[in-house]
């Protein structure tokens, strides 16, 4: 078990309460390490109180802060070689600017490709021989991609208004893997190799023909020099899967990985096998996938989530473990604990139970954390952001909170969200928001029946997409809700698609199937600012002022139209983007969300 070093936050007192432990207590990530150089690693960590990246050789045993900025980094990656730390530099959140890097023993940070001007990242890949394929969004130019080689101008080789980004460099550096939507569908990628020239060598477009709104990835080359194998995902059976795809000959190859669920996968550093990630019902497990002999193992983990995970040279598995009931930790194959922090350590919590409702499009999964003692309870509705993506069984500071202040708290895997097959993530389309809402309506009523949520202290919450239900189902459900927490929402829908990061305004146009003009009644339909005259719940609303994804202007827009009749509401304003990497802050935004249903709820 390895230790990072750093202080121990002063903040860490006997007498805090355990909510707040969980937000302290320093915790890592899952560490990346340099594919020709595998002892030099980075991890990302709170030790310090912000979000920062640490560099770890694992050799020595030394380890160091690497970046160190007021708003906190976690954008970054290492050269093949292990002698660089590349990261993304913004400014306060914004997700706007550059990609800087410093040499791995320390150094100056300097720009890393000259030349370049800010945007929003749009995928990066580092070859050897200082070769760089870099992607990048602007509402200008739309998506471009760029090759910089060392001691020259980078040069442009893609360029398409909608969106598109860097997949994968192949291990000789010959090849380029890109995503793109040029079909204008952004929910569904297809894929295109190129030369670094820019001439394209092969394509792969499941969007079309019989197989129209099929999504394709790239998940990586084969890890050989000279190798054409690149590992993708499809959606062919109806889930995500992986499949080897020669890209010289064409050849496409098939997997035997009889799993329900998704199931994604990455190389192992000899390229005779693959880690299979399996996600089902809202927990994740590991296999070994063996491309000879096409054998499955189990690689055995705990019961819970595996957020991250990755094959070391040695053949050991390096995974990020937690549960809702049990903190994160970096565990290997081997049984040791590869990387902690020093400190206090986070005090676990209740573990969830599963819910299965039935709803207007299907069974849909819940999860449910409830206090001790006899209900019925005042209960959140924390719904997670994405749109597309889910609740699982992983440990979570913000519900965990809620619970030890007497709180029961329901997570709803909507039809949206992935992890359920594509067709329950691919439903969100045209009724944006209402479809979502109509499946929490369901669990909703559920919970109450059931007997455990209070009928008259139900509490609709959440950041991001869930920010955004939250305002809308308001606004659509007035009767059902006692009380509104949003953060970071999408209150104001038209402002918003002019205003937000170029990529999500692809993804709106793909939701709604056009632009606000194109499709008024839509936009219009979808936006919580429609129903804002209808709240009757006091709202609590938290945004970051530099919020690409979800900008401020359409958010005051809101706000102004809750003041304008006397509606109960509280605002408060960060400095900062979409979220905040800094733990203090993020404790003061929970304590002030708590604060406020307390005072209103009783």
């Amino acid at each position: 078990m390895t230790e990072i070093t750093g202080s121990t936050p002063t903040t860490s007192v006997p007498s805090m309460p355990d909510w707040e432990k969980r937000f302290r207590a320093p915790r890592v990530g899952l560490p990346d390490w340099a594919e020709d150089a595998p002892d030099r690693s980075l991890f990302v960590s709170n030790a310090t109180g912000t979000y920062e990246l640490y560099a770890w050789d694992r050799a020595t045993g030394r380890q160091r802060q690497a970046t160190d900025r007021p708003n906190g980094t976690t954008d970054g990656t290492l050269s093949p070689d292990g002698a660089w730390i590349w990261w993304f530099s913004d400014t306060d959140g914004d997700e706007f600017g550059i990609w800087m890097r410093q040499p791995f023993e320390g150094g100056d940070d300097e720009p890393a490709v000259p030349g370049l001007a800010p945007s929003y990242p749009a995928g990066l890949a580092i070859g050897r021989h200082g070769t760089v394929v870099v992607g990048r969004s602007t509402d200008e130019d739309g998506a471009t991609i760029h090759v910089a080689r060392q001691g020259a101008a980078p040069v442009e080789i893609y360029r398409h208004r909608e969106s598109a980004g860097v997949g994968d460099l192949s291990h000789d550096g010959t090849l380029i893997a890109i995503e793109h939507t040029e079909h204008g569908d952004a929910m569904h990628s297809a894929l295109r190799v190129m030369l670094l020239a820019g001439t394209t060598v092969a394509e792969l477009d499941d969007t079309k023909g019989g197989t129209k709104e099929l999504g394709l990835e790239v998940l990586g080359f084969a890890p050989v020099h000279g190798d054409t194998r690149l590992l993708i995902g499809h959606q062919r059976r109806g889930r995500w899967e992986p499949m080897v795809w020669d890209v010289a000959s064409g050849e496409e190859t098939d997997l035997a990985v009889d799993l329900p669920g998704d199931v994604s996968a990455e190389w192992y550093p000899d390229g005779s096998a693959l880690l299979i990630v399996h996600s089902f019902e809202a927990r994740s497990e590991l296999w070994r996938y063996d491309l000879a002999s096409a054998e499955l193992v189990r690689v055995e983990t705990p019961a819970g989530s595996v957020s991250g995970a990755t094959a070391r040279p040695e053949g050991t598995v390096e995974y990020l473990w937690s549960s809702a009931a049990l903190p994160s930790e970096v565990r290997s194959t081997t049984g040791a604990v590869v990387l902690d922090a020093p400190g206090m350590k986070a005090p676990g919590s209740v573990p969830v139970e599963d819910a299965w409702v039935e709803g207007p499009g299907g069974r849909i999964h819940a999860l449910v954390q409830k206090p001790a003692g006899a209900g019925p309870f005042p209960t959140v509705f924390e719904i997670h952001g994405g749109p597309t993506w889910h609740d699982s069984d992983a440990f979570a500071a913000g519900p965990a909170a809620w619970v030890d202040h007497g709180y029961a708290v329901v997570r709803v895997n909507y039809r949206g969200s992935t992890g359920y097959g594509r067709e329950w993530t691919d439903a969100l389309k045209h009724r944006v928001g209402l479809i979502e809402l109509e499946d929490i309506a369901a669990v909703r009523e559920w919970a109450v029946a059931s007997g455990f949520a209070d009928p008259s202290r139900l509490v609709l919450a959440g950041g991001s997409w869930g920010g955004y239900l939250t305002l809308l189902g308001l606004g659509t459900q007035p009767e059902a809700w006692a009380l509104g927490l949003a953060a970071v929402p999408v209150a104001d829908y038209v402002t918003a698609y002019h205003d937000e990061m170029e990529a999500l305004k692809a993804m709106d146009r793909t939701l709604l199937g056009g632009t606000p003009e194109e499709v008024p009644e839509r936009f219009e339909a979808s936006s919580p600012l429609t129903y804002v005259d209808a709240v009757r719940a006091p709202v609590y609303i938290s945004a970051g002022v530099n919020d690409p994804r979800c900008p401020i202007r359409q958010v005051e827009n809101y706000v102004d139209r809750l003041a304008a009749r006397g509606a109960v509401h509280e605002v408060y304003r960060y400095d900062a983007g979409h979220g905040s990497l800094v733990v203090e802050e993020r404790i003061k935004q929970v304590r002030l969300e708590i604060d406020f249903a307390d005072r209103h709820l009783g």
